[in-house]
């Protein structure tokens, strides 16, 4: 171990805020945290759904109707656990808290907050709600008008809206004359420091960890069912496939957008898969499906589109433990021996999972 007065709250108290300053994803959408309870991976918690209102025309000779504000739950698995264990002889080189931040804390911040925000940006595969061309990259101001449209048509709530877009976007995006120039943006932060910041009522920012999606489905898709669906049908019946439909496919269907939720195994040509959202038409048997190609998953979102939810873990017994928490995040640090490896060890953890609350808060914007 580094110098006995580095004290393993010194090290938990030095990283959390390390932690939460490269968070991105997280830091943008709703938090749900609680330190009633520790948890343990794989624990299910009720997270309560934040309330959506929609503003309505008065009409004076009807009156008013009010709104439902009840909020409901929704079960969130606990089932992801970022860590970074390293022997202690690795960091006794440390003399004090400041070299140990430099040698070991701040890389260690850095890993835990990329596998966070690189698993919560799976989240796109929930979303049906496309924009932009599936192949090329987002570079002007007509992308950003873009993604504002989508929100708009989904009725999102105006303010704050947030995008995430993937380096190569991000390149193209902050190089724009309109935005880059001062005497027609009024800021020269994207010239200065590389940020798009809030252009066309998107607060922007870019992520290393913005996920490429592969389209699984190929062939010529068509609905197959002798009577067709109904509206509002989620589970549906495809054939002319000749490779199947993967999770997180979209497609287009009798002009409508839809996601593939659950994909079951192809046989010979034909697949069961369920959607989101249900049909919005009717559908009559060999309706063509329009399968949406590999892009890049870049996203536009109003925070109640999704939830970010951490509990503190539970504190091991017989070894050295401290767990700290801030601003919707807990971290615990761990100081023990490996029997197996003969080996001191300290051990950084973070416990969470994540949600998609509302999809209809959320566009998919390819590249």
């Amino acid at each position: 171990m580094p110098h006995s007065f580095i004290t393993i709250q010194e090290i938990a108290r030095n990283t959390l805020p390390r932690l939460l300053e490269n968070l991105v994803f997280p830091n943008l959408i709703h938090k749900d945290f609680s330190n009633d309870f520790s948890r343990n991976l794989g624990d299910t918690i009720q997270v309560r759904k934040p309330v959506v209102l929609e503003a309505k025309e008065f009409d004076q000779s009807q009156g008013v109707t009010a709104q439902d504000i009840t909020e409901t739950s929704v079960p969130v698995k606990l089932d992801k656990i970022a860590t970074v264990d390293v022997e202690i002889t690795a960091i006794q080189g440390a003399v004090n808290i400041n070299d140990l931040n430099r040698q070991f804390l701040e890389p260690a911040a850095v890993a835990l907050a990329q596998k966070i925000n690189s698993d919560g940006l799976e989240l796109y595969k929930d979303i049906p709600y496309i924009g932009g061309t599936a192949g090329t990259t987002p570079d002007g101001l007509d992308d950003l008008a873009s993604v504002r449209e989508k929100l708009n048509e989904n009725k999102v709530p105006v303010s704050p809206r947030y995008a995430l877009w993937d380096t190569a976007a991000d390149a193209k995006l902050v190089t724009i004359p309109a935005i880059v120039n001062a005497e027609k943006s009024g800021s020269t932060t994207a010239l200065r420091e590389g940020s798009l910041g809030r252009v066309m009522g998107l607060d922007n920012y870019m992520s290393q960890a913005v996920k490429k999606h592969t389209t699984g489905a190929t062939g010529t898709p068509l609905v197959d069912n002798s009577g067709g669906y109904a509206k509002g049908a989620t589970a549906i019946h495809v054939d002319g496939l000749t490779a199947a439909f993967a999770v997180g496919d979209v497609f287009t269907l009798g002009g409508n957008s839809y996601v593939v939720v659950t994909a079951g195994e192809l046989s010979t040509a034909d697949q069961d898969i369920t959607i989101y959202p249900g049909l919005k038409a009717s559908v009559s048997d060999n309706a063509a499906i329009t399968v949406t190609a590999s892009h890049t998953a870049n996203l536009g979102f109003h925070p109640s589109a999704f939830a970010f939810v951490t509990r503190p873990l539970v504190k091991p017994s017989g070894v050295e433990s401290y767990v700290t928490s801030y601003n919707g995040v807990s971290l615990r640090v761990v100081k023990g021996y490996n029997m197996t490896y003969k080996k001191e060890m300290l051990s950084m953890d973070v416990l969470y999972g994540y949600k998609t609350m509302y999809p209809e808060l959320a566009v998919r914007y390819l590249g």
